[in-house]
């Protein structure tokens, strides 16, 4: 059965575990698209290390820490910060706001962004081996 069924499309919804979609997998920074909530994904990834510096332009990007600690570093008019959110804190980078997140090891997180948006947003600095840029990958229990 496929979380992701919309009405008249084929199996009914069904609730999803967290917990089981993030055990289903072990790549890093390769997030798992598990339902949709009208036109956005609801994805799950796991992350260590850093990511890249990236930029939405016309969306933001939204983080819940669902295990670990996640930096998000910002490019912003009167210079860079650091956001640190621990377990159960959510930031929303907004759009148009250059972002590089990082992670310490054993961090997982939930991103809602449109249907489509690439993790590496509309522009990046080299994007490393170990991120994978990506408009999500589908979850299969």
């Amino acid at each position: 059965m496929n979380p992701l069924s919309r009405p008249g499309s084929g199996p009914a919804p069904r609730s999803v575990s967290l917990s089981q979609a993030l055990r289903s997998f072990d790549a890093l920074w390769s997030p798992r698209i598990l339902t949709t909530v009208n036109d956005y994904d609801v994805r799950v990834a796991k992350a260590e290390g850093e990511h890249v510096w990236h930029v939405h332009e016309d969306t933001d990007e939204f983080f819940l820490v669902v295990e670990g600690r996640l930096t998000i570093a910002l490019r912003e008019d009167d210079g860079e910060r650091e956001v640190v959110l621990d377990k159960g804190s959510v930031f929303t980078v907004p759009r148009g706001t250059w972002h590089k997140p990082s992670a310490a090891p054993g961090t997982a997180i939930l991103l809602l962004e449109p249907t489509g948006t690439a993790t590496t947003g509309d522009a990046h600095d080299p994007v490393p081996d170990h991120v994978d840029s990506t408009t999500g990958h589908a979850w299969h229990s």
